[in-house]
């Protein structure tokens, strides 16, 4: 890759908005929406994901104590007299009684009309659940959808979800099946369930036949011509699978796994899948996984045959971090491929799509001083991006000097004569790095020259 071309990063992108680190400010007295909210071990919550709604105006947010925000983007983004960075504030805030492992907008969400601001989460022991978008902070579900074994009938937790245009129907994915709900019937089990391995009760586990585990992952292929779409599902086992949810079976095109590809093809390593990708042309289909240090592409003409690779995404740890495609510059090939790191840069794939082998970014820039940047999406208009960051940090016993004590309340008689020690484990003593969500503006003429 040539690099004489590359600008440095402050002529490409400018903050354009921010909401300053959440985790140094104080918390509003305000009953209105905030962007913080304390946990319960006293810790401040900081931002785990971004996405765009589909409308462009509002970016959704999810926090470590969670809490989901809307940030409508303010009118004067892009206004040259503009005071710059503008200040980011929450129109919108529900907070959960539960983690949520998902969080899915409605593919028909329009700022002028309310009751398009849907939103889909799903936590641990509860159905699926529909909020609406609201300035109060407790809303109560609009409507729910059961998830639960047909035999027990517990519920199961949606592990992944895509509610693809247009939003008639989302997908659900959670142990060893994909369920399809339709979102008009509220109250009901899915419409289709579809197994990835063909019987959980024998022993093997589906004999090698189809992908086992939760389904982490799940994404939309952009429809062709006829409306045709496949799903690209993806599980913490490292398999991935393309399903047609088009026909009235939800038959599997395609299994494969991607371990001996990322061990000794590409060579970025990968501890399950965190997030499958289509490319906006739908050719091409990227795998990101935790501890891992690249992004797998794959050309679905081909099953399972590895095309290249990202190389340089760093994303060493458990905690999730999802990047973004976008068309490439006309005449150029290929497209764009947009990601934070755990090192808190952001960098960009160019002419994704048209080579083999390792892809090296074609440049970046530091979104973050400090923590991870989670989540990286594009605006649908190419002209801005957004970034969300936050992690938590582990101190070593030796920074402190000694252990931290506990600073829990103090126990009974009878707790003192227990086994339990005193002092706090590793992950006790944690605490939040930087956290904050960002608007950047692609400066004008930020084009790089060969």
């Amino acid at each position: 890759m040539d690099h004489e071309g590359v600008l440095p990063q402050s002529s490409r992108m400018e903050l354009a908005a921010s909401t300053g680190d959440i985790i140094s400010q104080d918390e509003p007295v305000s009953t209105s929406p905030s962007s913080t909210k304390i946990r319960d071990d006293g810790l401040r919550g900081y931002f785990e994901t971004a996405q765009w709604t589909t409308d462009g105006t509002t970016i959704l947010t999810s926090s470590s104590a969670n809490l989901i925000s809307g940030f409508i983007v303010p009118e004067d983004l892009l206004s040259p007299t503009a005071n710059r960075p503008l200040k980011l504030t929450p129109q919108a805030a529900i907070q959960l009684s539960e983690p949520s492992n998902v969080l899915s907008s409605a593919p028909y969400f329009q700022l002028t009309e309310p009751w398009t601001q849907q939103l889909l989460v799903s936590s641990r022991d509860h159905p699926i659940q529909l909020f609406y978008l609201t300035s109060s902070t407790s809303p109560s579900p609009a409507s729910s959808y059961p998830l639960t074994k047909t035999r027990s009938e517990t519920f199961l937790t949606a592990t992944s979800l895509v509610w693809p245009r247009p939003g008639t129907h989302f997908i659900a994915g959670s142990r060893n099946q994909l369920a399809k709900f339709d979102v008009s019937r509220a109250g009901a089990e899915p419409v289709l369930r579809v197994k990835t391995i063909p019987s959980e009760r024998h022993l093997s586990k589906g004999g090698g036949v189809g992908m086992r585990g939760a389904v982490s992952a799940l994404a939309a292929q952009p429809p062709d011509a006829a409306h045709a779409s496949l799903v690209a599902a993806g599980t913490w086992t490292r398999w991935v699978g393309l399903y047609d949810f088009a026909g009235s079976d939800g038959s599997c095109a395609a299994t494969w796994s991607v371990a001996r590809a990322a061990a000794d093809e590409a060579r970025v390593r990968g501890d399950g899948v965190l997030q499958t990708l289509w490319s906006p042309c739908g050719r091409y289909l990227l795998v990101g996984e935790r501890k891992s240090t690249g992004v797998l592409v794959y050309d679905v003409r081909v099953t399972g045959k590895l095309l290249g690779w990202l190389a340089g995404r760093e994303a060493r740890g458990n905690q999730r971090i999802s990047c973004d495609a976008f068309p490439g510059q006309e005449g150029s090939g290929g497209f764009e491929v947009w990601s934070g790191t755990t090192d808190g840069t952001v960098k960009v794939w160019e002419g994704v799509g048209s080579r083999e082998g390792a892809h090296d970014p074609t440049w970046d820039w530091a979104a973050a001083s400090q923590s991870t940047v989670g989540s990286t999406c594009v605006h649908q208009s190419g002209t801005v991006v957004a970034t969300c960051s936050g992690s938590w940090e582990f101190p070593d016993d030796d920074e402190d000097g000694e252990p931290s004590l506990y600073s829990g309340s103090s126990g009974t008689d009878s707790d003192s004569d227990s086994n339990v020690s005193s002092f706090e484990e590793p992950w006790m003593r944690r605490r939040n790095k930087e956290s904050s969500l960002k608007i950047w503006n692609m400066s004008v003429g930020g084009e790089v020259e060969s």
